[in-house]
């Protein structure tokens, strides 16, 4: 079979891979659509730590499911679609015991630790797959990146009650936008361009560009001259590490979902003075998997404006280099496969 091998820096191809078979407890699927994800581009660019070459990217997934090994449920049958989580979980870690095994110490990520899913078949345990058949096959791919936007408001504890700052409004910054915005929250999102308009349309409140908009001004104005209740960084750079810190107000809480790839610098004053809960957010739960696909189902108008383009599958070695060139306006590439049977 076919699979995207990403094999250097700013380098990847179509290349050949092992047909997979499914094993005890494993199902073989068909993959349809794949969403690219920045931990993606970061691998392609030679900005991602966590990545030995050659790999094989991918682990936003939408699938449909081929057959199965033994000792799977019949409820896996052939043509049955649905969403791949892709973390593992060791079960014994002290994440693991707390229950928390979205943040596992020995996570491998599909297309990170572990070569991905951009292929023409992938095989993984069954209960690595959500089942649904009522979402649009192209929604299917957008359900892991918007849940780790989902975990994130979750981990801020965000509720009615609360100012949002949303920084980054990549497909991450709108889950956590649309989390917010589910929640009763006043959000206000940041970002450069036509990113912010997007998130004006699911529900944000304010809209900020910095090539425009004085940030931090914008939102002491904005709240009062009380700071955010809760900051939420989708971006991984540090500056906006420490914007973060500073548009938080007294006993607010920041989350950050990016993490950035140079040291970043603080005044830890802050961080005591102001009583802030700093929290880290990582992956995603299957209850937030779970609310996403709720969301998804329970919404009148498709959300065909979170995909910027679409490459086929055939295409797919030109999607990375074109995401690199039109980062600015690019919120979420899908790798398509047509039904092969079609």
């Amino acid at each position: 079979m076919k699979a995207l091998m990403i094999d250097g820096f700013e380098s990847c191809h179509l290349a050949d891979a092992p047909d997979p078979k499914p094993g005890p407890g494993e199902v073989l699927v068909d993959v349809r659509h794949v969403g690219l994800c920045g931990s993606d581009l970061a691998t392609f660019t030679g900005m991602n730590p966590l990545v030995s070459l050659p790999r094989i990217p991918g682990h936003e997934l939408g699938v449909v499911v081929l057959s199965a090994g033994p000792d799977v449920p019949a409820i896996f049958a052939p043509g049955r679609r649905g969403v791949v989580m892709p973390y593992t979980a060791c079960g014994t870690c002290s994440s693991c015991r707390l229950g928390r095994v979205n943040a596992c110490r020995f996570n491998r990520t599909l297309g990170v630790q572990q070569d991905g899913g951009l292929s023409e078949r992938f095989a993984l345990p069954h209960d690595k797959l959500i089942l649904n058949d009522s979402l649009a096959p192209r929604h299917l791919a957008l359900v892991e990146p918007l849940s780790v936007g989902f975990h994130a408001v979750d981990r801020g504890r965000v509720t009615a009650s609360d100012t949002v700052v949303v920084l980054g409004c990549g497909m991450i910054g709108m889950g956590a936008t649309i989390a917010a915005v589910a929640r009763g929250a006043r959000v206000i999102a940041v970002d450069f361009g036509d990113k912010t308009a997007i998130a004006h349309r699911y529900g944000a409140a304010h809209s900020l560009d910095p090539a425009l908009d004085d940030v931090a001004a914008r939102v002491d104005d904005l709240t009062g001259g009380h700071g955010a209740d809760v900051v939420i960084e989708a971006v991984g750079l540090p500056a906006t590490f420490t914007q973060a810190i500073d548009l938080a107000g007294f006993c607010g809480r920041v989350v950050y979902i990016g993490y950035s790839k140079a040291p970043v610098s603080y005044e830890t004053r802050f961080f005591n003075l102001k009583e802030l809960d700093i929290l880290g957010s990582r992956n995603a739960l299957r209850s937030d998997f779970d609310t996403v696909i709720g969301w998804l189902e329970a919404r009148q108008t498709p959300p065909d404006d979170l995909i910027s383009k679409v490459f086929a599958f055939s295409d797919a070695a030109q999607a990375l280099p074109y995401w690199q060139r039109e980062r600015g306006t690019t919120l979420k590439i899908l790798i398509e496969r047509n039904d092969p049977r079609q």
